[in-house]
């Protein structure tokens, strides 16, 4: 194909523009073969079309050839109307100012009618010389790509966040996906209708400021989290830097022995099922989805095969899934009295779901004459007790599937109650020994 007939032929992205009717770039610019200039001059042209077709000089046939979008090694190719980058204009006071295209709004005629308006974003440098019209140009353009770029993104935060939430249903747990829809339609309501695009740093502020007044430190940090991956998604190089609560040190209770041996004699008498589900928590450790998903199949002699948690989807269905973590996934042995309680049993092991065992908790402990604490506090004791024995941390962690030490840390540093009385008595006893002996000395 020569120079000739590319003149009537149509440009292959979906402008439907001939040469005829817009004319080409030229094939030189400022004196130079315009085959010098290279993607990064006209960086529009990946974002218009998915194939160019360009004439390639130097070549002996000057042929037609097809390129892939971001594949681009030419010198002669189409523009649409309006691809041209703005240019500055000196205003009279001095400055320089760089108008570019924004979007179109329907403006109501006083006769009834619709008119489009195109609407320009301004962007003014103060600096008199040619620098300042640089200046202007650039925020201009930097402002341009980044709306070219991610017009496919031109939505609401609302619908960015469904199409999250969408996109990643199949790989998140369904407690996370069900965490995330009750923000959808609980918390930062203030971006649900804004534009990605519109969103600014003190939006989200506010947005996070809102939550703290309802919402503990760790919530209002899951809320942002997902503010920021949202954003992230849409706009990489919008940066968040939000102020957020301070995060406060969780209270944890550990139960002492006699505190757990209360609660046992209990639950054998009163609750079989709570039985088998303490026994678990408190000599595994196991977490409340792992005991509701335990199955006779995964006991084999002593051995308990942690496979399954039950958790609620976003239908608030009681369902199976795997662990929270690689570190779930494991195998404990137990001591052999616990293992006697299931024998027998055919099918699931603990007939209860996990919202079941927190509502039945705090009233068996107030029958059995306890001080109130969590049913996952027995997962604290459990670890509390083995660092107490001497278990290395290793283990400790192996066996309460945690795939780093930051919860033995923080139960380390609540010791049990009855271990510091008895560290207290043998240091007190050997002070008040110390003293008397020095008095007596003296006398």
């Amino acid at each position: 194909m020569n120079m000739n007939e590319l003149n009537e032929q149509k440009c292959t992205h979906k402008c439907s523009i001939t040469k005829s009717e817009k004319p080409p770039l030229a094939a030189t610019r400022d004196g130079k073969q315009a085959s010098q200039y290279m993607l990064g001059t006209y960086p529009k042209i990946c974002i218009y079309s998915e194939q160019i077709y360009c004439i390639i000089f130097g070549q002996p046939s000057q042929a037609e050839q097809p390129f892939p979008a971001g594949c681009y090694s030419f010198t002669h190719f189409y523009e649409r109307k309006g691809d041209t980058m703005p240019t500055a204009k000196k205003l009279p006071s001095g400055s320089w100012r760089c108008q570019v295209y924004s979007h179109t709004e329907d403006v109501l005629q006083p006769d009834g009618s619709v008119k489009r308006k195109r609407i320009y974003k301004s962007f003014t440098c103060d600096l008199p010389d040619k620098k300042g019209k640089r200046i202007a140009e650039q925020m201009a353009a930097e402002w341009a790509a980044e709306k070219e770029t991610f017009s496919r993104y031109d939505r609401t935060f609302g619908e960015a966040l469904d199409q999250y939430i969408e996109n990643r249903s199949s790989v998140l747990s369904p407690a996370t996906i069900r965490e995330y829809k009750q923000i959808r339609k609980r918390d930062v309501q203030g971006l649900m209708d804004k534009k990605i695009l519109n969103i600014t740093q003190e939006d989200v502020q506010e947005e996070v400021n809102l939550a703290s007044l309802s919402h503990s430190p760790k919530t209002v940090r899951n809320i942002h989290g997902i503010i920021s991956a949202v954003m992230r998604a849409n706009r990489p190089n919008f940066a968040l830097n939000t102020q957020l609560p301070k995060a406060v040190r969780p209270s944890l209770y550990i139960p002492s022995d006699s505190e757990i041996q209360a609660l046992l004699s209990y639950v054998s008498q009163k609750d079989a099922e709570m039985e088998k589900a303490v026994l678990l928590a408190a000599f595994g450790p196991m977490r409340r989805g792992e005991i509701c998903a335990l199955d006779s199949d995964h006991i084999d002699g002593c051995t308990i095969h942690v496979e399954y948690s039950m958790t609620q989807n976003e239908k608030g269905d009681w369902i199976l899934k795997a662990p929270k973590s690689l570190a779930g996934n494991r195998r404990i042995q137990f001591p052999q009295f616990v293992i006697d309680k299931f024998s027998g049993i055919e099918g699931r092991i603990v007939h209860l779901n996990p919202t079941q065992i927190s509502h039945r908790f705090p009233h068996i402990l107030s029958q059995a004459g306890l001080a109130p604490f969590r049913f996952h506090d027995l997962r604290h004791y459990s670890a509390s007790i083995q660092h107490a024995l001497g278990v290395k941390d290793a283990y400790i962690m192996e066996r309460g599937g945690w795939n780093n030490d930051k919860v033995l840390k923080e139960v380390y540093r609540h010791t049990l109650s009855e271990e510091s009385q008895k560290a207290n008595e043998i240091s007190n006893g050997h002070f008040e020994k110390l003293y008397n002996t020095k008095c007596n000395t003296k006398k």
